[in-house]
């Protein structure tokens, strides 16, 4: 970003005079971020973002966004006074967005944005400037904040986009105006909050909302809640999965502990592999694909992209416990669609005894106890010799289980007993053991996993 503060003013549509000499190279929300040259937005979250200005300040930001309804006060950078902080945040990330003019590409979904869009932007990386959504900031303050800070030569903008309620989608998508919408799949995240998997999708439809009339609808194609919906479209679409009906699917999958290989309809003979387990990263993979032959990146540049792709974070991960064996964590987040994934996934690959830790999944409301015995369809004996729940949802799937497991192999405790689990544990991992330790953040097996490595 590189703008004068008089652009600012212009873009936010303020009229002033005097309005001092001073360039803007970035924005920032978080006074201990601050930099020279940014622009500090005051930005009202569990205390008042003006009660940091100061703060950002002393850190070096050299101009500062203020509320017209706080008190005016004297500082030693200038201000620029609007009638609210987010609007404006809003309204200055439009104008940047339209004064670069990249190409934009929207990716959501229940599971597997974050992973979608690093592909995405290392498949396109090949042959433009690309600029994405950096970690996981996908919100009201993560899209507009991640368009204000794109390098002035961006030519194509990945932009990942979350929700956790009807008309956050609407929202951002409005900020972003895509060429392209993506979305990764429908599951059950946040199904207290929506009641139904068709209105999850029914929000998730909510990034077509502002596709560009020329743009491209790519989603997951095995699923009856998008092809229900994509059929209004104007727009073009293209689908991936495993049924032959997509516009990419697979033609072999072959799993692997820290990567897996594949072959798609669309190069028959280029097998594709991604540096990460499981069959279901394979979908986002072929997303990207799509993606990629849109804007003509060539199939072998693909290929290596995705076999040299850097993750923005990739929290299930393969670590080592202190006594050797394999651990592969996932302690931050969990939802039925992901758990039962894991599982398929780990149970296919060729290593010794396999122990598994599942907690509780959270935000799933009255449907919870169902999807948590669901997992039972998935977990047997001949694959997992041992078994830890964790937490009062899991008591559900403990009851199920007990009819297929001797009681010295399964295990149950409440989120208060992370130190028995650890210490049961312990006593029982072998080094040539592997462990899987799954579960939303709200239980805390990241306390169990420090204590194992």
């Amino acid at each position: 970003m590189k703008m004068k503060l008089q652009e600012v003013y212009s873009a936010l549509k303020i009229q002033a005079e005097d309005i001092p000499n001073v360039q803007i190279t970035g924005v920032c929300f978080d006074s201990r971020k601050a930099k020279d040259g940014d622009l500090f937005f005051p930005i009202k979250g569990e205390r008042d973002g003006h009660d940091f200005i100061e703060s950002a300040i002393a850190n070096g930001a050299s101009a500062s966004i203020w509320q017209k309804d706080h008190p005016i006060e004297n500082h030693d950078i200038p201000y620029v006074v609007v009638d609210d902080v987010m609007a404006a945040f809003d309204q200055l990330a439009k104008y940047y967005l339209n004064k670069v003019n990249p190409k934009v590409i929207a990716v959501t979904g229940s599971n597997g944005k974050t992973t979608t869009k690093d592909m995405i932007a290392s498949v396109l990386a090949t042959d433009n400037n690309v600029a994405k959504t950096p970690e996981n900031f996908n919100n009201e303050i993560g899209v507009p904040f991640t368009i204000l800070n794109m390098p002035i030569n961006t030519e194509i903008l990945v932009v990942e986009m979350g929700m956790d309620r009807p008309g956050q989608i609407e929202h951002l998508s409005a900020v972003a105006n895509p060429d392209v919408s993506v979305i990764t799949m429908i599951g059950e995240a946040h199904i207290e909050f929506f009641g139904t998997r068709d209105k999850i999708a029914d929000a998730k439809m909510e990034i077509t909302n502002h596709l560009q009339e020329d743009g491209l609808f790519v989603y997951d194609g095995d699923e009856p809640l998008l092809n229900e919906r994509a059929e209004s479209l104007e727009q073009n679409t293209a689908t991936f999965g495993k049924n032959d009906s997509n516009t990419i699917y697979t033609t072999e999958i072959n799993s692997h502990k820290e990567k897996t290989t594949f072959k798609t309809n669309l190069w028959p003979d280029l097998e594709f592999s991604i540096p990460i387990m499981g069959d279901y990263n394979v979908n986002n993979a072929m997303a990207a694909l799509l993606i990629g032959r849109r804007y003509h990146i060539s199939a072998e540049n693909m290929q290596q992209a995705l076999a040299n792709l850097y993750m923005t974070e990739n929290r299930t991960e393969w670590v080592k416990a202190k006594n050797g064996a394999d651990i592969l964590s996932d302690v931050y987040n969990s939802n039925p669609t992901a758990a039962i994934e894991v599982l398929d996934n780990l149970q296919k690959l060729s290593t010794g005894r396999k122990i598994i830790v599942l907690g509780d999944m959270l935000e799933l409301g009255s449907a919870s106890k169902e999807l948590h015995e669901s997992l039972a369809d998935h977990i047997d004996p001949n694959d997992f010799a041992k078994v830890y729940l964790v937490g009062k949802e899991m008591k559900a799937l403990y009851d199920l289980l007990v009819q297929k497991y001797q009681p010295a192999d399964l295990s149950w405790y409440s989120k208060d007993q992370l130190d028995d689990l650890t210490a049961n544990i312990k006593e029982e991992l072998n080094s040539d053991d592997t462990i899987l330790l799954k579960a939303s953040h709200g239980i805390h097996l990241e306390n169990v996993l420090k204590e194992l490595i």
